[in-house]
């Protein structure tokens, strides 16, 4: 994402060549923890609105996952009344809300990984921003006192002896953005083709032996509850 390209150029930012090449070091040093500042909040928004979506994912999950036991418990009732068609029916639509649901978790996967993804590009950007902030503070205090001794080569190169083994150069963090991608699947019915007969043959035969095992649980629980007691 740009959001995160940008980050990553202001983490890779070599700060001792920004001061030599610059004009006005303080206003440079002052811009670039602005920049910083800035772009921290934008990726906490982004932190933010990533999470919302993850609850919202979450939800339709659950939505449909409670709707197909919903329509399982009817498919079992009609069962009880012998409306062979309506169990067929209510197991159909309950198959669907499994899919949707399942669909829905794959999706609640995929935004995790881009809110997990955000959320470690924010904890880096705050600990650059925490040790530019210092850093800068520093560079700025050298500056002016290079500047009032009028010893300016002298000054750079107490900065250089200073900068603890140029760290902050050689830092070369690279954040990966990744956005989640919302798969829909649309199902195109009645078509007439043969791959569409057998699939519908196939969604019958799927019906059936859910309807049959209903059956059998069914008979079952009334052969257990018909049982003489000793």
């Amino acid at each position: 994402m740009a959001l995160l390209e940008r980050v990553g150029t202001l983490l890779r930012a070599n700060i001792n060549d920004l001061i030599e090449k610059a004009e006005d070091p303080e206003k440079l040093l002052k811009q670039l923890v602005l920049d910083m500042e800035n772009q921290l909040m934008q990726v906490k928004t982004q932190v933010a609105i990533a999470i919302a979506d993850q609850h919202v994912l979450d939800k339709k999950r659950k939505e449909h996952e409670e709707a197909a036991a919903e329509w399982k418990r009817k498919a079992e009732l009609a069962v009880k009344k012998s409306a062979d068609d309506l169990a067929r029916a209510a197991l159909e639509r309950a198959l669907s809300h499994e899919q949707m649901a399942k669909g829905f978790a794959q999706q609640l996967e995929d935004q995790k990984t881009e809110a997990d993804t955000l959320k470690t590009a924010l904890r880096k950007l705050e600990q650059k921003l925490e040790e530019t902030r210092s850093r800068c503070e520093m560079m700025i205090a050298q500056h002016r006192r290079a500047r009032v001794v009028s010893r300016a080569q002298q000054a750079r190169q107490a900065v250089e002896r200073s900068d603890g083994s140029a760290s902050m150069a050689r830092m070369r963090t690279r954040i990966v953005g990744r956005e989640a991608e919302n798969a829909a699947t649309g199902e195109l019915m009645g078509g007439d083709s043969l791959e569409d007969r057998f699939a519908m043959l196939e969604r019958e035969e799927q019906i059936e032996a859910l309807l049959q095992n209903l059956k059998q649980d069914l008979k079952k629980d009334v052969k257990q509850l018909d049982a003489p007691t000793a």
